[in-house]
């Protein structure tokens, strides 16, 4: 539940921001703001990875440009279920989805805790005191004896 309303204040955040870049994007009120903040979190969350399945081959024919357009038709959409939301034209949705992208990225990567991977190629059979237990760590090991042993 943490997890989902921090990307939900994210997502927030960055639809403010937008709406104050964004010329052909506006919102009436800040309950608007929530709504369509959960709106475009569940459309891209339910409805993109069918499209972007969908449109595969066309995805792979642009080198992955036309997934700036399935954004762009998302934002758009997401103004359409939403009254109050208003975007002017396709264009608008464009810009605003790809500005909406970046700044969710970017305070994503700033905001949510990272996972650290750890390769441990010479570890004490006795050192059992596990770090990857108490932080997000995703640890690998390996022995260099154990490895020419098997082989022998």
């Amino acid at each position: 539940m943490k997890k989902f309303l921090t990307k939900w204040f994210i997502n927030v955040i960055a639809l403010v921001i937008v709406i104050r870049i964004i010329a052909g994007v506006s919102i009436d009120n800040l309950q608007t703001v929530l709504v369509v903040a959960l709106i475009l979190g569940l459309l891209n969350t339910f409805i993109r990875p069918f499209i972007l399945i969908i449109t595969l081959p066309l995805t792979i024919l642009t080198f992955g440009i036309f997934t700036f357009f399935i954004n762009g038709f998302l934002f758009y959409l997401a103004a359409k279920f939403v009254n109050g939301f208003t975007v002017v034209d396709f264009w608008s949705a464009f810009w605003a989805a790809l500005l909406f992208s970046a700044i969710s990225s970017l305070l994503n990567f700033l905001l949510t805790p990272k996972i650290t991977v750890r390769y441990n190629l010479f570890r004490s059979q006795s050192d059992h005191h596990h770090i990857a237990d108490e932080y997000d760590i995703i640890d690998v090991e390996s022995k260099v004896g154990e490895i020419s042993k098997d082989k022998e």
